[in-house]
């Protein structure tokens, strides 16, 4: 059997070769602590789960059409009206299986072979493997902690070349927690436009940002420019739905059109059901976001504190649930880069944590805060005794 070339050169996720390893200790009978996951701890509103079981009880368990259900992609329209003011119309919608079938979709649809695509690093994982697959050149800006490891537009400059064609940005970030303000992603927007660069916005984490920081988008320029801009959003995270798989884009509609084409010769439709719940929890009221914002601040205050305390470099995230320190001064010789730290610290702490090389640079980690508040500190002073010895 012949296997594709194109897989021989994708890697293997970090963060599912973390999973696997906490289990083999977790099967050994080791007690692991996860700060790994990137997955709120707060339920499934019951509302949410109310509506899809009365889907299920209805009987609507058939195929639907291909980008969603006319009233779920008329709830994303009405979701950027709704908090960004902006007029769109189900026809620039599609619902995909989660931000991730979103993201790979547009790639597909917007890369050719030998384009080239930003992406600043540190980057989610799944950037640079998705580029590859649409046979494009994954080209990366790097970034720094004292600039809370966000992109410039000079940056973005010196990495222009004749070749390129998309940037994707993050905002808020995974894995840095970091947000543009609005005036920053307009200033990023506004060289894209000058230099016929399509923006990717993936605002997965946007109701995840917290005062007095305000959401900042890329929806009004999408109004103004829908053929240079796309918009990327889910109920994953804000809706703590990671398993119901509800993404979404916000496009124009010739873009939708191929994205559709993609998707119904791949994965058809999303799950029927999950459709229902999604109109459900994008209509109704987000009193579950507000309380998880609560838990979040917390959380991220006492896990700066400990990490600070360390004497390691780490911005103070405005949004999502992460935090990126930079750990390199930890290093050993037996530890000497971002993977074996995370090995000899889930070996030696039971901590799972996931290395900063998967997301392009080796020399942080990455912290989930998306655990209680007690987990959190034991699970932290244990990390900080095998960096430091104390």
């Amino acid at each position: 059997m012949r296997i594709s070339e194109r897989l021989s050169r994708l890697k293997p996720s970090a963060t599912l070769a973390v999973n696997t390893k906490a289990q083999e200790l977790r099967a050994q009978g080791r007690e692991i602590v996860s700060l790994a996951v990137g997955q709120p701890d707060f339920g499934t509103p019951a509302h949410v789960v109310e509506a899809a079981k009365a889907a299920l009880d209805e009987g609507f368990t058939r195929y639907t059409p291909v980008p969603g259900i006319p009233e779920l992609r008329e709830a994303v329209a009405d979701y950027y009206g709704r908090f960004y003011g902006i007029t769109a119309v189900q026809e620039n919608a599609i619902i995909s299986n989660g931000g991730k079938q979103v993201l790979y979709n547009l790639l597909m649809a917007l890369v050719n072979p030998g384009d080239e695509v930003l992406v600043p690093a540190p980057y989610w994982v799944s950037y640079p493997a998705m580029i590859e697959l649409a046979e494009g050149r994954c080209v990366t800006v790097p970034t720094e902690a004292e600039n809370d490891f966000l992109v410039s537009v000079e940056g973005l400059e010196a990495a222009r070349t004749e070749r390129t064609r998309v940037l994707v940005l993050n905002s808020p970030s995974n894995p840095t927690g970091c947000c543009y303000t609005q005036d920053q992603l307009d200033g990023i927007a506004q060289w894209a436009l000058d230099n016929g660069v399509f923006i990717i916005s993936d605002e997965v984490y946007d109701r995840l940002v917290y005062a007095p920081v305000e959401p900042a988008t890329l929806a009004r320029f999408w109004q103004k420019h829908p053929e240079s801009c796309a918009l990327v959003g889910a109920l994953s995270k804000s809706f703590c739905m990671t398993g119901w798989r509800l993404g979404w884009a916000l496009a124009a509609e010739e873009l939708v059109k191929a994205m559709s084409k993609i998707q119904g010769q791949s994965t058809s439709n999303v799950s029927s059901f999950s459709q229902k719940a999604g109109v459900v929890a994008l209509a109704g009221e987000w009193d579950i976001v507000e309380q998880m914002k609560e838990a979040f601040v917390r959380r991220r205050d006492i896990a700066h504190e400990i990490i600070t305390s360390w004497g390691a470099p780490c911005p103070k995230p405005d949004g999502a649930f992460y935090l990126f320190p930079v750990l390199d001064a930890f290093y050993t010789e037996d530890a000497p880069d971002s993977a074996a730290m995370c090995n000899k610290i889930l070996e030696e702490a039971g901590v799972a944590l996931v290395p900063g090389s998967a997301f392009g640079d080796d020399r942080c980690i990455r912290f989930s805060y998306a655990v209680d508040d007690d987990t959190l500190r034991d699970a932290l002073t244990r990390v900080g005794k095998v960096l430091t010895g104390k």
